[in-house]
Protein backbone atom coordinates (compact mmCIF):
# COMPACT_ATOMS: atom_id res chain seq x y z
CA UNK A 1 0.00 0.00 0.00
CA UNK A 2 1.36 3.41 -1.00
CA UNK A 3 1.12 6.03 1.77
CA UNK A 4 -1.42 8.72 0.92
CA UNK A 5 1.05 11.58 1.03
CA UNK A 6 3.38 9.69 -1.31
CA UNK A 7 0.80 9.22 -4.06
CA UNK A 8 -0.40 12.80 -3.69
CA UNK A 9 3.15 14.12 -4.00
CA UNK A 10 3.92 11.89 -7.00
CA UNK A 11 0.72 12.75 -8.84
CA UNK A 12 0.88 16.46 -8.08
CA UNK A 13 4.38 16.57 -9.57
CA UNK A 14 3.19 14.67 -12.65
CA UNK A 15 0.18 16.91 -13.21
CA UNK A 16 2.24 20.05 -12.70
CA UNK A 17 4.51 18.89 -15.52
CA UNK A 18 1.57 17.79 -17.69
CA UNK A 19 -0.22 21.10 -17.26
CA UNK A 20 2.73 23.03 -18.61
CA UNK A 21 2.52 20.93 -21.80
CA UNK A 22 -1.27 20.79 -22.04
CA UNK A 23 -1.95 24.53 -22.06
CA UNK A 24 -0.03 24.93 -25.32
CA UNK A 25 -1.16 21.71 -26.99
CA UNK A 26 -3.42 21.36 -30.02
CA UNK A 27 -5.44 18.89 -27.95
CA UNK A 28 -6.78 21.67 -25.72
CA UNK A 29 -6.99 24.28 -28.53
CA UNK A 30 -6.42 27.29 -26.33
CA UNK A 31 -6.71 29.68 -29.30
CA UNK A 32 -10.19 28.39 -30.09
CA UNK A 33 -11.19 28.43 -26.44
CA UNK A 34 -10.15 32.05 -26.02
CA UNK A 35 -12.18 32.86 -29.13
CA UNK A 36 -15.29 31.43 -27.46
CA UNK A 37 -15.24 27.68 -28.16
CA UNK A 38 -16.80 25.60 -25.40
CA UNK A 39 -14.70 22.73 -24.08
CA UNK A 40 -17.83 20.80 -23.05
CA UNK A 41 -19.17 17.91 -25.13
CA UNK A 42 -22.68 16.71 -25.96
CA UNK A 43 -22.58 13.98 -23.29
CA UNK A 44 -22.02 16.28 -20.33
CA UNK A 45 -24.08 19.13 -21.79
CA UNK A 46 -27.05 16.79 -22.08
CA UNK A 47 -26.73 15.75 -18.45
CA UNK A 48 -26.09 19.24 -17.11
CA UNK A 49 -29.11 20.73 -18.84
CA UNK A 50 -30.00 24.32 -17.99
CA UNK A 51 -27.46 25.56 -15.47
CA UNK A 52 -27.92 29.32 -15.66
CA UNK A 53 -27.96 30.72 -12.13
CA UNK A 54 -26.81 27.48 -10.53
CA UNK A 55 -23.79 26.98 -8.30
CA UNK A 56 -21.41 24.25 -9.48
CA UNK A 57 -18.47 22.59 -7.76
CA UNK A 58 -16.11 21.18 -10.40
CA UNK A 59 -13.85 18.51 -8.90
CA UNK A 60 -10.51 17.74 -10.59
CA UNK A 61 -10.94 20.65 -12.98
CA UNK A 62 -7.41 20.58 -14.50
CA UNK A 63 -6.64 24.10 -15.80
CA UNK A 64 -10.20 25.31 -15.86
CA UNK A 65 -11.54 25.17 -19.42
CA UNK A 66 -14.67 23.21 -18.48
CA UNK A 67 -15.21 25.35 -15.38
CA UNK A 68 -15.09 28.51 -17.47
CA UNK A 69 -17.27 26.92 -20.17
CA UNK A 70 -19.95 26.23 -17.56
CA UNK A 71 -19.56 29.80 -16.37
CA UNK A 72 -20.21 30.99 -19.91
CA UNK A 73 -23.56 29.18 -19.67
CA UNK A 74 -24.48 31.26 -16.66
CA UNK A 75 -23.38 29.08 -13.74
CA UNK A 76 -21.27 30.22 -10.81
CA UNK A 77 -18.43 27.70 -10.77
CA UNK A 78 -15.78 26.76 -8.23
CA UNK A 79 -13.03 24.54 -9.67
CA UNK A 80 -10.78 22.30 -7.58
CA UNK A 81 -7.59 20.51 -8.58
CA UNK A 82 -4.57 18.84 -6.98
CA UNK A 83 -2.04 20.56 -9.24
CA UNK A 84 -0.53 23.91 -8.25
CA UNK A 85 0.30 24.68 -11.88
CA UNK A 86 -3.20 23.78 -13.07
CA UNK A 87 -4.90 26.07 -10.56
CA UNK A 88 -2.50 28.92 -11.36
CA UNK A 89 -3.21 28.48 -15.08
CA UNK A 90 -6.96 28.26 -14.40
CA UNK A 91 -6.94 31.54 -12.51
CA UNK A 92 -4.96 33.23 -15.28
CA UNK A 93 -7.40 31.86 -17.83
CA UNK A 94 -10.35 33.13 -15.80
CA UNK A 95 -8.75 36.57 -15.60
CA UNK A 96 -8.06 36.59 -19.34
CA UNK A 97 -11.62 35.58 -20.24
CA UNK A 98 -13.18 37.77 -17.52
CA UNK A 99 -14.81 34.69 -16.03
CA UNK A 100 -16.34 34.70 -12.56
CA UNK A 101 -15.10 31.13 -11.95
CA UNK A 102 -12.95 30.70 -8.85
CA UNK A 103 -10.37 28.01 -8.16
CA UNK A 104 -9.00 26.14 -5.14
CA UNK A 105 -5.85 24.01 -4.99
CA UNK A 106 -6.78 20.94 -2.99
CA UNK A 107 -6.82 17.18 -2.97
CA UNK A 108 -10.44 15.99 -3.31
CA UNK A 109 -10.40 14.28 0.08
CA UNK A 110 -9.03 17.37 1.82
CA UNK A 111 -11.53 19.80 0.30
CA UNK A 112 -13.77 20.02 3.43
CA UNK A 113 -10.81 21.75 5.11
CA UNK A 114 -10.77 24.45 2.42
CA UNK A 115 -14.41 25.09 1.50
CA UNK A 116 -17.70 25.47 3.39
CA UNK A 117 -20.24 26.33 0.68
CA UNK A 118 -22.76 23.82 -0.65
CA UNK A 119 -23.74 23.60 -4.31
CA UNK A 120 -26.61 22.84 -6.68
CA UNK A 121 -24.35 20.62 -8.81
CA UNK A 122 -21.11 18.73 -8.34
CA UNK A 123 -19.51 18.04 -11.72
CA UNK A 124 -16.52 15.84 -12.54
CA UNK A 125 -15.47 14.32 -15.85
CA UNK A 126 -13.00 12.30 -17.92
CA UNK A 127 -10.00 10.73 -16.27
CA UNK A 128 -10.83 11.63 -12.68
CA UNK A 129 -11.57 8.67 -10.39
CA UNK A 130 -8.48 6.70 -11.42
CA UNK A 131 -6.40 9.11 -9.33
CA UNK A 132 -8.39 8.30 -6.18
CA UNK A 133 -7.76 5.15 -4.12
CA UNK A 134 -11.08 5.12 -2.25
CA UNK A 135 -14.41 5.92 -3.93
CA UNK A 136 -16.40 5.81 -0.71
CA UNK A 137 -14.39 8.80 0.53
CA UNK A 138 -14.92 10.48 -2.86
CA UNK A 139 -18.68 10.02 -2.68
CA UNK A 140 -18.73 11.29 0.92
CA UNK A 141 -17.07 14.52 -0.23
CA UNK A 142 -19.64 14.88 -3.03
CA UNK A 143 -22.49 14.38 -0.57
CA UNK A 144 -20.91 16.90 1.82
CA UNK A 145 -20.94 19.65 -0.82
CA UNK A 146 -24.34 19.03 -2.41
CA UNK A 147 -27.42 20.87 -1.27
CA UNK A 148 -30.45 18.66 -0.51
CA UNK A 149 -31.74 17.43 -3.89
CA UNK A 150 -28.55 18.70 -5.53
CA UNK A 151 -27.12 16.73 -8.45
CA UNK A 152 -23.88 14.95 -9.18
CA UNK A 153 -23.08 14.95 -12.91
CA UNK A 154 -20.34 12.43 -13.58
CA UNK A 155 -18.78 11.45 -16.93
CA UNK A 156 -15.83 9.07 -17.03
CA UNK A 157 -13.97 6.61 -19.22
CA UNK A 158 -15.65 3.23 -18.90
CA UNK A 159 -13.94 0.79 -16.49
CA UNK A 160 -13.61 -1.78 -19.28
CA UNK A 161 -11.17 0.50 -21.13
CA UNK A 162 -8.56 -0.05 -18.42
CA UNK A 163 -8.55 -3.83 -18.87
CA UNK A 164 -6.57 -3.50 -22.13
CA UNK A 165 -2.97 -2.78 -22.96
CA UNK A 166 -2.23 0.63 -24.49
CA UNK A 167 -2.70 -0.66 -28.04
CA UNK A 168 -6.01 -2.39 -27.20
CA UNK A 169 -4.68 -5.62 -28.66
CA UNK A 170 -4.85 -7.74 -25.49
CA UNK A 171 -6.53 -7.81 -22.09
CA UNK A 172 -3.84 -7.25 -19.45
CA UNK A 173 -5.76 -6.49 -16.28
CA UNK A 174 -8.70 -7.76 -14.28
CA UNK A 175 -11.90 -5.75 -14.54
CA UNK A 176 -12.00 -5.65 -10.76
CA UNK A 177 -9.98 -3.42 -8.49
CA UNK A 178 -6.33 -4.32 -8.04
CA UNK A 179 -3.50 -2.76 -6.09
CA UNK A 180 -2.27 0.67 -7.14
CA UNK A 181 -0.45 0.93 -10.45
CA UNK A 182 2.84 2.82 -10.26
CA UNK A 183 4.04 3.64 -13.76
CA UNK A 184 6.49 5.86 -15.59
CA UNK A 185 5.50 7.22 -18.99
CA UNK A 186 6.99 9.48 -21.64
CA UNK A 187 4.82 12.13 -23.23
CA UNK A 188 1.19 12.73 -22.35
CA UNK A 189 -2.20 11.98 -23.90
CA UNK A 190 -2.37 15.55 -25.19
CA UNK A 191 1.05 15.32 -26.87
CA UNK A 192 2.63 11.87 -27.05
CA UNK A 193 5.86 13.34 -28.45
CA UNK A 194 6.31 15.82 -25.60
CA UNK A 195 9.73 15.83 -23.92
CA UNK A 196 8.22 14.75 -20.64
CA UNK A 197 8.85 11.71 -18.47
CA UNK A 198 6.95 11.33 -15.23
CA UNK A 199 5.85 8.76 -12.67
CA UNK A 200 2.28 8.49 -11.49
CA UNK A 201 0.04 6.34 -9.30
CA UNK A 202 -3.47 5.26 -10.26
CA UNK A 203 -6.26 2.80 -9.46
CA UNK A 204 -8.98 0.93 -11.35
CA UNK A 205 -12.62 1.03 -10.19
CA UNK A 206 -15.53 -1.07 -11.44
CA UNK A 207 -19.08 0.10 -12.17
CA UNK A 208 -20.24 -1.43 -8.89
CA UNK A 209 -17.50 0.48 -7.04
CA UNK A 210 -18.78 3.74 -8.53
CA UNK A 211 -22.49 3.17 -8.00
CA UNK A 212 -22.28 1.60 -4.55
CA UNK A 213 -20.08 4.43 -3.28
CA UNK A 214 -22.81 6.90 -4.24
CA UNK A 215 -25.67 4.83 -2.82
CA UNK A 216 -23.76 4.32 0.43
CA UNK A 217 -23.49 8.09 0.84
CA UNK A 218 -27.14 9.01 0.34
CA UNK A 219 -27.15 9.73 -3.40
CA UNK A 220 -29.91 8.30 -5.58
CA UNK A 221 -29.13 7.22 -9.12
CA UNK A 222 -31.30 9.05 -11.67
CA UNK A 223 -29.57 8.47 -15.00
CA UNK A 224 -27.01 5.90 -16.16
CA UNK A 225 -25.66 5.95 -19.73
CA UNK A 226 -22.90 4.13 -21.60
CA UNK A 227 -21.36 5.21 -24.91
CA UNK A 228 -19.43 3.30 -27.57
CA UNK A 229 -17.10 6.21 -28.32
CA UNK A 230 -14.88 8.78 -26.62
CA UNK A 231 -15.24 12.50 -27.36
CA UNK A 232 -11.47 12.77 -26.85
CA UNK A 233 -8.81 11.30 -29.11
CA UNK A 234 -6.68 10.28 -26.14
CA UNK A 235 -6.09 6.58 -26.82
CA UNK A 236 -3.92 4.70 -29.29
CA UNK A 237 -5.24 3.07 -32.48
CA UNK A 238 -8.30 5.30 -32.74
CA UNK A 239 -10.48 6.33 -35.67
CA UNK A 240 -12.86 9.32 -35.78
CA UNK A 241 -16.25 7.91 -36.78
CA UNK A 242 -18.03 11.28 -36.51
CA UNK A 243 -16.96 14.74 -35.33
CA UNK A 244 -15.50 14.36 -31.81
CA UNK A 245 -16.44 10.66 -31.66
CA UNK A 246 -13.45 8.32 -31.48
CA UNK A 247 -13.38 4.53 -31.30
CA UNK A 248 -10.63 1.95 -31.17
CA UNK A 249 -10.31 1.19 -34.86
CA UNK A 250 -10.12 -2.61 -34.72
CA UNK A 251 -12.82 -2.89 -32.02
CA UNK A 252 -15.43 -0.67 -33.66
CA UNK A 253 -18.50 -0.20 -31.50
CA UNK A 254 -17.90 -3.36 -29.46
CA UNK A 255 -16.27 -1.59 -26.50
CA UNK A 256 -18.05 0.74 -24.05
CA UNK A 257 -15.78 3.75 -23.75
CA UNK A 258 -17.70 6.24 -21.62
CA UNK A 259 -20.03 5.93 -18.63
CA UNK A 260 -22.14 8.88 -17.51
CA UNK A 261 -24.59 9.30 -14.67
CA UNK A 262 -26.65 11.73 -12.66
CA UNK A 263 -27.29 11.11 -8.96
CA UNK A 264 -29.18 13.33 -6.54
CA UNK A 265 -28.61 13.91 -2.85
CA UNK A 266 -31.65 12.71 -0.95
CA UNK A 267 -33.04 15.19 1.56
CA UNK A 268 -33.58 12.30 4.00
CA UNK A 269 -30.17 10.74 3.29
CA UNK A 270 -31.68 7.60 1.75
CA UNK A 271 -30.48 5.75 -1.34
CA UNK A 272 -32.22 4.97 -4.59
Amino acid sequence: MIPEQDYLTINRKAWNAKTDVHVGSDFYDMEGFLAGRSSLHDIELGLLGEIKGQSILHLQCHFGQDSISMGRLGAQVTGVDLSDHAIAQAQRLADTTQSSATFIRSDVYDLPNHLEQTFDVVFTSYGVIGWLPNLDRWAAVIARFLKPNGRLVFVEFHPMVWMFNNQFTAIEHSYFKEEAFVETITGTYADRSADLTHQYVWWKHSMSDIINSLLNNGLALQVLQEFDYSPYDCFENTIEVAPQKFRIQHLGNKLPMIVALVATKQADGGGW
